[in-house]
């Protein structure tokens, strides 16, 4: 079989096809043409002809995940990467392990002496050790959690498929139509698997087209796993345990309902299938076709007993197509045919993979989780500082809706909300760090004392508003912005007539002592910009400006300056300094060395307009993060957020280069997908080395020396490059002339429906 297409071979690959649709193409003014949306889209379908132990491939429709290897299902596991489980996940589907001892939130809280305002309780952990140590923590921060609801793969005779039995492998993704199709041959006879996620259903649809179906020796199993108690990142466990079990509700011809318990969880599976259903001895159910070439199976996923039944399979094609091609050609598109810099087409392929990626793992009725419906990281549950990241850009490409869909979770969870900023002796709504669908803060290092997250829902909000103007809007989301602002305005403490921001605080940028640091840069300006955007929210909606927070806006401590660069916080006024030195320059290993993780002062001019923020200070600040920072130790996220900076301050060269910047978290591979990759040295303080305490367990990877890969994918990349793409195409408000965020040279950007970013 031929190798895999590498990332570089990929980069290739989009410069040779540049050149040719260069050559092709007349040079017309952009506005003059419209995107050719199907043709856009289609040339970067991902095509595999033999298996990248890295890069299965995934199919879904938001709420549902299901992860395929070479076959089309799930056949061969044990080929892909311990980080890559083929799995079939749902937003809807949690499960807990039974808690016999009764923890409750309250044990998993610590008092933490809170300068001005006496003993607090956070959910802290002061490290790994106590979650091993203390089962209350590792109770709480494990629970719930995500499961994998089944594995469908192929069977011959009853017996597993040998993968050297597969050869002449063909699988393209047709990512406009949402379908999957699979060619191969097994033991040398022909065999086309094409593979469907069902739309607005948590189902698979497979049809599988052989000689050997209607001899009977080519078959589908599904099997239902137990959950593992590592969970990360597979939560699939396939030794049965107690409180766990299959039962069959009803057996009909070709249509088994089956009722599936895990410990307090419960869903219900429908086996439809052209053919016979029958359970095997390792208790799997099988399906073979009933002589006809082809079997046509659908599995369903359902929360209820009574769910309707399967759809007919013969109407599954057209509504998975029309599905997609309505998120294709409804939003915005950004084509840069005709661009004569060669990282153009590479640049268009990683666009057009993340809106797939995307409205698969980043448009549910949950916020998403960092690794989506991939696998799990941090047990599944969602990080709401990351909630931008993953969905801000839907707002921008025209997709309010899909943005809206889990805005709904902070409207549900606002009783939750407004009860932590209670505890906290402050008025308003106090958002969670990482948080499962019930709205409970998980105990960790870092988490409590994470606060950016909390003008997320103001920013979403008004996204989603710029994007509709609609009063409706302005009424579904009024008390979520009205309640978020409050907190924003009541938690800073007073000093002497400034608010001040903590401590404790842990900015964006994670590696800072909670309990001294103060005034974060970007998080000063952060709360201040979204305060401002709820007064406008007040006056859209006929009411009084709140004087409170005027009082707030005109109060909270600046941005925190230093021989004219601007400092992470007040509270580190030697960093820049440090950061300079020989002993942390570009390689912060040292543990004197912060200059590393998140650049996310730069934030505070980039993500947002930073009214505050001198541009001519910001313009040195960002050089002096080129010549000092440990990219090694940058997130995927951070690449495109420091474009968006670079992109407001003129630097349109460098804006590109950055979204470009070769880092190991910054690989793009042929999915799409990128992986997330940590320094040895500092992993720990990231993860623990066991995933049974915190997130995925590091493991050997591809990277080489000095490098542990944690993940093979890691989806805020994705959303987050997208926000970036969207503003230096489209524009934010106050920029001029087309394409505003890209160089003049060597790009020609043709973008269609892109609303302007802030």
């Amino acid at each position: 079989m031929a190798k895999a297409p590498t990332t570089v071979s990929l980069i290739r690959r989009s410069i040779v096809a540049a050149a040719l649709l260069g050559a092709a193409t007349t040079p017309m003014p952009a506005a003059a043409q419209r995107i050719d949306r199907h043709a856009l889209v289609s040339r970067h379908d991902p095509r595999f002809t033999t298996l990248d132990p890295h890069a299965p491939v995934m199919l879904g429709n938001g709420e549902l995940g299901f992860t395929a290897d070479i076959t089309g299902l799930q056949t061969f596991a044990d080929r892909y990467s311990s980080m890559a489980p083929l799995l079939t996940m749902s937003q809807r589907v949690w499960h807990s392990f039974p808690n016999p001892r009764g923890y409750t939130e309250k044990d998993g809280l610590q008092m933490v002496a809170v300068p001005g305002r006496g003993a607090q309780p956070y959910a802290y952990m002061k490290s790994w050790a106590d979650g091993d140590a203390n089962p209350a923590f590792g109770w709480l921060r494990a629970n719930p959690h995500r499961i994998s609801l089944a594995r469908l793969s192929l069977v011959s005779g009853g017996s597993a498929v040998r993968f050297a039995d597969i050869a002449a492998t063909d699988q393209r993704l047709d990512m406009w139509t949402g379908t999957l199709t699979s060619r191969f041959t097994y033991r040398g006879v022909a065999v086309t698997v094409v593979t469907r996620v069902i739309s607005g259903r948590d189902a698979v649809a497979v049809e599988i087209t052989s000689p050997l179906v209607a001899r009977g020796e080519l078959g589908l199993a599904v099997g239902y796993p137990g959950v593992a108690p590592a969970i990360n990142p597979d939560p699939s466990s396939w030794t049965p345990r107690a409180g766990e079990a299959t039962r069959i509700v009803s057996r009909a011809p070709g249509a088994w309902r089956i009722e599936r318990t895990l410990d307090a969880t419960r869903y219900w599976s429908t086996i439809a299938a052209n053919g016979t259903v029958s359970t095997a001895t390792d208790g799997r159910f099988l399906v073979q076709g009933d002589k006809a070439q082809s079997l046509r199976a659908i599995v369903t996923f359902d929360q209820t007993a009574d769910a309707p039944a399967a759809p007919a399979f013969d109407t599954v094609a057209a509504a998975v197509a029309a599905q997609w091609r309505s998120f294709w050609s409804d939003g915005a598109a950004v084509d840069f045919t005709g661009s004569t810099d060669p990282r153009a087409p590479e640049l268009e392929r990683r666009v057009v993979l993340s809106q797939y990626l995307s409205a698969i793992n980043g448009a549910g009725s949950l916020p998403p989780q960092e690794e989506g419906l991939f696998s799990n990281s941090w047990f599944g549950k969602f990080h709401l500082e990351m909630h931008p990241w993953h969905q801000a850009w839907q707002a921008l490409w025209g997709h309010p809706a899909l943005l809206e869909r889990s805005l709904a979770w902070y409207i549900r969870t606002l009783p939750a909300a407004r009860a932590e900023a209670a505890r906290h002796r402050v008025t308003g709504a106090w958002w969670p760090k990482m948080v499962g669908p019930e709205g409970r803060n998980s105990p960790s290092l870092i988490s409590p004392f994470l606060m950016w997250q909390q003008p997320h829902p103001i920013l979403l909000a008004e996204l989603t508003w710029r994007a509709r103007r609609d009063p409706a809007v302005l009424e579904r989301y009024g008390e979520i912005v009205e309640q978020t602002a409050t907190l924003l305005a009541s938690w800073p403490l007073d000093r002497n007539g400034r608010l001040d921001l903590g401590p404790p605080i842990i900015p964006a940028q994670e590696n800072y002592d909670p309990l001294t640091t103060r005034n974060p840069t970007f998080e000063v300006e952060y709360f201040r910009w979204a305060i401002g955007v709820a007064q406008d929210w007040r006056e859209r909606r006929g009411l009084a400006r709140r004087a409170d927070w005027d009082r707030a806006i005109a109060r909270i401590a600046p941005p925190a300056m230093r021989d004219g660069v601007y400092l992470p916080a007040e509270s580190v006024p030697d960093f820049w300094k440090t950061a300079a030195s020989d002993l942390c320059r570009g390689h912060a290993d040292a543990p004197s060395c912060a200059n590393r993780d998140h650049p996310s002062f730069l934030m505070a001019y980039g993500f947002i307009p930073g009214a505050r923020i001198d541009p001519a200070a910001m313009r040195r600040t960002f050089e002096a993060m080129e010549r000092n920072w440990d990219v090694r130790q940058t997130w995927g996220w951070d690449f495109p957020m420091i474009a968006m900076t670079a992109a407001r301050l003129g630097e349109r060269d460098k804006a590109v280069d950055w979204l470009f910047a070769d880092r190991k978290n910054n690989q793009w591979g042929p999915t799409g997908m990128t992986p997330r990759v940590h320094v040895e040295a500092h992993a720990a303080e990231l993860v623990p080395k066991s995933a049974g305490a915190g997130g995925a367990a590091l493991a050997a990877n591809p990277d080489g020396p000095g490098y542990a890969r944690a993940a093979e994918t890691y989806f805020p990349s994705n959303g987050a490059l997208l926000f970036a793409v969207g503003m230096m195409a489209g524009g934010w408000d106050g920029s001029t002339g087309s394409a505003p965020g890209f160089p003049a040279k060597g790009w020609r950007v043709r973008s269609e429906g892109l609303a302007p970013t802030p």
